[in-house]
């Protein structure tokens, strides 16, 4: 891929997670700062959420562009498009492992929905997030951060200083890099944790890790055995079965 196509797939990447990106800042950080008091107006708060936003999609998006490729990890949809090739052709072999990905994470989200902790159980009372911002961050944004930012950077960190040859790394390194993304995935849904249950519990801690952490190693798993898109349809597939399942 020649340096105008890795412009034009790294730009297609930054505008897809922006999406995400200006949902949250529009509609989320509002509802996570609710009626606490402020240095400064909400409307500030969101713009600089999508200040900050921007800035670390660029970075991830910069990264995999660079690194996925010297790794074996690819988003074939976003190629696709950069070389102006058909995207459809691409993306299809990933659509199946998309949707029952997608169908197992919604079945994990739904059995955690029945025994969260107290303190989560009612903040969640209190805060309901948009179906729009679930989709569009959860399973654009996310993905381009943790799946096509840092696991490639996480994979190839170890492949250089750890086991380094001259073939792609081999299949133990993919599962650190997977397995340790997902735990970092988990970690970072307790900002939003904190803020709809106040203290963060062992309890809480470990719930929001752990469950967010069980479906980062399915989306990292698609994401090396079928590409980007398979994980980007099984997280949005995932929020769409929970929120149906919490609205019957």
């Amino acid at each position: 891929m020649n340096s105008r196509s890795k412009l034009r797939l790294a730009s297609a990447m930054w505008l897809a997670g922006m999406l995400g990106v200006v949902v949250v800042a529009i509609y989320v950080v509002p509802i996570l700062v609710g009626s606490r008091p402020l240095p400064m107006p909400v409307w500030a708060v969101s713009a600089l959420s999508l200040v900050q936003g921007a800035a670390f999609l660029a970075l991830a998006v910069w990264a995999g562009v660079v690194l996925a490729p010297k790794v074996g990890l690819r988003a074939p949809g976003f190629e696709a498009f950069a070389v102006s090739s058909r995207v459809a052709i691409a993306l299809r072999p990933q659509l199946a492992p998309g949707l029952l990905g997608g169908l197992a994470g919604g079945a994990l989200l739904v059995v955690l929905s029945y025994a969260p902790p107290p303190e989560l159980a009612a903040g969640a009372e209190t805060f309901s997030f948009p179906l729009l911002a679930r989709l569009l961050y959860g399973g654009i944004t996310e993905e381009v951060l943790l799946r096509w930012g840092l696991m490639p950077l996480v994979l190839w960190l170890l492949w250089r200083f750890i086991h380094r040859s001259n073939t792609l790394p081999p299949a133990s390194l993919v599962w650190v890099a997977i397995v340790s993304t997902a735990v970092l995935f988990g970690v970072g849904h307790l900002p939003a944790a904190s803020s709809i249950a106040g203290d963060l519990t062992f309890h809480v801690v470990a719930f929001v890790i752990g469950g967010n952490a069980v479906f980062g190693i399915l989306a990292g798993w698609l994401f090396w055995r079928f590409g980007l898109e398979s994980a980007m349809l099984a997280h949005g597939i995932a929020h769409l079965v929970a929120y149906i399942a919490a609205a019957v």
